[in-house]
């Protein structure tokens, strides 16, 4: 009897290891949003013009408003009469544990799709195509990456411009000392008040950025790149392969009926609002390419 009871004590201790893991394991989206009729939309607060805030309570943009017709499909998809958007505020620093504990479905802003970043997180297909620059106050006299060199540079937390940085240093011996801040906003104020000689970021975001200050001139943006250019995509849950392949094949229908490329000079080519500002970049043949022959890059 003693020997029977344990065994058996054996046999349920050694599925506790196995319920933990499917405790912390998200079920998959497709089916949590069936279920609760509702979509969770990460977003950003001044990422123009991609996720941001401008008279209304709720985020604008060109990230938020393909993650609102990629919903949209979903809807559709499940036979969904309503599906309720709830907006979920992120940062660069906790957008990835947002997304895998469940917090939020998709993200919608700028993010950098990686080969390192993709062993946390999957991507959608690509929406944009950047590289990385930085920004300092013109006063300054900086321009070319060499001119960094013993310089104080600020990167927002949670970025791969942190890694960037650090390659130049290892490889070139530039001695640049790298601070970090929570927010990009914060990181562009860091120069502004002169406590940052510049911002590495990616290089459309700071154009936002420079825009925004209603002072363009007071500012320069490198004239090099830091860091060749690379894709964004919506930031999706690591293996979900169905509610993957509902994203893309939503950005698919956009790309292929030409219906990106009015989206695209909505918010990149016109005045956008809140101040009808134009960041007057017309679409480039890469980012073109991309919608042309758009590439799942979890397949790989």
């Amino acid at each position: 009897m003693q020997r029977s009871t344990l065994w058996l004590l054996l046999f349920f201790l050694s599925l506790l290891p196995a319920e933990a893991a499917s405790d912390d394991a998200q079920p998959p989206t497709l089916e949590t949003i069936a279920r609760t009729g509702t979509i969770r939309l990460g977003y950003a607060d001044r990422n123009v013009p991609f996720s941001y805030l401008g008279t209304a309570p709720e985020p604008i943009g060109y990230s938020i408003e393909l993650c609102l017709r990629v919903a949209d499909s979903i809807k559709k998809k499940l036979g969904l009469p309503e599906l309720k958007v709830e907006f979920v505020k992120r940062t660069p620093s906790n957008r990835i544990m947002l997304l895998n504990d469940g917090t939020m479905d998709m993200e919608c802003v700028a993010s950098t799709n990686t080969e390192e970043r993709r062993k946390a997180v999957w991507f959608s297909y690509s929406h944009f195509i950047t590289g990385t620059r930085y920004v300092a106050l013109k006063s300054s006299g900086l321009n070319t990456v060499a001119d960094l060199a013993g310089r104080t540079v600020v990167v927002t937390t949670g970025t791969i411009n942190i890694s960037q940085l650090n390659v130049l240093n290892r490889k070139l011996g530039m001695n640049i000392a790298v601070l970090q801040n929570d927010s990009t906003e914060g990181s562009f104020d860091m120069v502004t008040e002169n406590r940052a000689s510049a911002f590495v970021m990616d290089d459309i975001l700071l154009r936002s950025f420079v825009a925004e200050t209603g002072r363009p001139e007071d500012y320069v943006i490198s004239n090099e790149y830091l860091a060749p250019p690379q894709p964004y995509g919506l930031m999706l849950r690591h293996g979900d392969t169905g509610f993957r392949d509902a994203v893309n094949e939503a950005l698919g229908q956009i790309y292929a009926s030409g219906e990106i490329e009015r989206i695209y000079d909505k918010w990149f080519n016109a005045p956008i609002p809140p101040n009808g500002m134009n960041l007057q970049r017309p679409l480039p043949g890469d980012l073109a390419e991309a919608f042309r022959r758009p590439v799942d890059t979890t397949a790989e």
